[in-house]
């Protein structure tokens, strides 16, 4: 069993994190996810975010939010699935996200890093999900992943009608990141920020990103962050790894743990209506 994290010196006990991404009915949680949202609350991880990348993770998504008074739901359809993507499906959607559980249409977008579904029918999947985002009025959970210029110009179609869009997991160039920003675009950092391998470019980046428009998550069981100290025997990214995350954004701009702590839980609670 993992064991409980150790609290950040900087952190005071009454600050609150919100993880607006987490995997949680990813199978790593299957078997001990009371004790994985225990251990959040301990690390001051108030609230959660848990994604829909499937119908089915999408309805499991939501059957959790209702359990967990802490969890809230996406429901969409990533860009991995494209292909599953038809009218009723849409019709489906559209059914789940009447949950007052769900505060966000995503995870969708497009990927052209693994290429697992057509780019063509990635790109129709992803405006169809924004066109229904447009129809509730719901916020929108978006993936981009080396897709910067198709995304963005299928996102500029759709901007002006949409309400609050976030680029979840931002791993981009600076270009990418400016083009979002003029697009009036939240950001979504994860630990992949922490990994002195690969993150090492965003970190002149996350100064140009407003305040107002920053917001962190985990995207667990993925991205475990790599300067976390002790190191887990395990490699699963788990919500209560958020605080390290918000640690290492706010060292990089900074500011206290308490300070980012705020700003991107107002954020949150904001963009999502929490």
């Amino acid at each position: 069993m993992d064991s409980a994290p150790i609290p950040s010196p900087q952190r005071t006990e009454d600050m609150t994190l919100i993880d607006i991404g987490a995997n949680l009915t990813h199978d790593a949680f299957e078997f001990d996810l009371e004790d994985v949202l225990d251990r959040a609350a301990a690390a001051g991880v108030a609230h959660m975010i848990v994604t829909g990348a499937t119908t089915e993770g999408s309805e499991a998504a939501i059957a959790l939010a209702n359990r967990f008074t802490q969890l809230s739901a996406t429901v969409g359809i990533h860009p991995h699935y494209a292909e599953t993507v038809n009218d009723a499906v849409l019709v489906h959607l559209k059914t789940l996200a009447e949950s007052e559980t769900v505060c966000a249409i995503g995870e969708t977008g497009l990927d052209y890093f693994r290429d697992l579904a057509p780019r063509k029918q990635q790109k129709t999947a992803f405006a169809a999900q924004l066109e229904l985002a447009v129809e509730l009025k719901k916020p929108v959970f978006l993936h981009e992943r080396e897709a910067s210029k198709d995304f963005a110009e299928i996102l500029q179609q759709y901007r002006g009608a949409l309400g609050p869009v976030v680029v979840h997991c931002f791993t981009g160039d600076e270009a990418a990141l400016d083009t979002y920003l003029d697009l009036d675009c939240h950001i979504g950092i994860t630990g992949w920020v922490c990994d002195e391998r690969r993150g090492g470019h965003l970190l002149p980046l996350l100064s140009k990103i407003p305040p107002d428009r920053l917001m962190i998550e985990t995207d667990a069981p993925y991205l475990l962050p790599r300067t976390l100290r002790p190191k887990p025997k395990h490699r699963r990214c788990e919500p209560c790894h958020l605080e390290e995350v918000c640690r290492f954004v706010a060292d990089q701009l900074g500011k206290t743990m308490n300070q980012l702590g705020q700003e991107t839980t107002a954020n949150s609670i904001a963009f999502f209506g929490l």
